[in-house]
């Protein structure tokens, strides 16, 4: 099982369809939920990343396997990313992955990851971002199935 957590929720229909349709196709391979918590907008950075960790630690399991997106991750290629997925889901039935909000993920939270991952130095939005995740995952998929998928 594949869930993403993800701090904001999607405004734009278009965004919307892009999740629902990649969702879909991954089904095909794995469970995968999508998790929306609270975007924080008072107090200052430091309060806001510990509002938004006590929302994201309670959909953590012990057993599951969290990659958190980070700037400051590793940055791999998607035959690597791929590599990596079949490889935790040799040893993990449950994979987690995190996007935090504009102001990034707290020190926990980066802290219980077991792998950091980078896209890019590029700022993504964060809702744009969701898709270019999912759309990766089921890359991978189509990869570890040796399925044919454009380039």
């Amino acid at each position: 099982m594949i869930k993403i957590i993800c701090v904001g929720k999607l405004k734009e229909n278009y965004l919307k369809e892009a999740v629902f349709e990649y969702c879909k196709r991954i089904s095909k391979y794995t469970k995968i939920k999508i998790i929306e918590v609270d975007d924080i907008n008072i107090g200052d950075i430091s309060n806001i990343l510990k509002k938004e960790e006590e929302q994201i630690i309670k959909f953590i399991d012990k057993k599951d396997y969290v990659i958190t997106l980070e700037i400051e991750g590793c940055k791999i290629t998607s035959l690597e990313f791929a590599k990596k997925i079949n490889s935790i889901f040799n040893n993990f039935s449950s994979i987690v992955f995190i996007i935090g909000s504009s102001y990034g993920l707290s020190t926990n939270i980066k802290n219980i990851a077991h792998y950091r991952l980078s896209f890019s130095d590029f700022t993504f939005p964060h809702q744009l971002f969701r898709v270019m995740l999912l759309e990766q995952i089921y890359r991978s998929f189509k990869i570890n199935n040796n399925e044919e998928y454009h380039k």
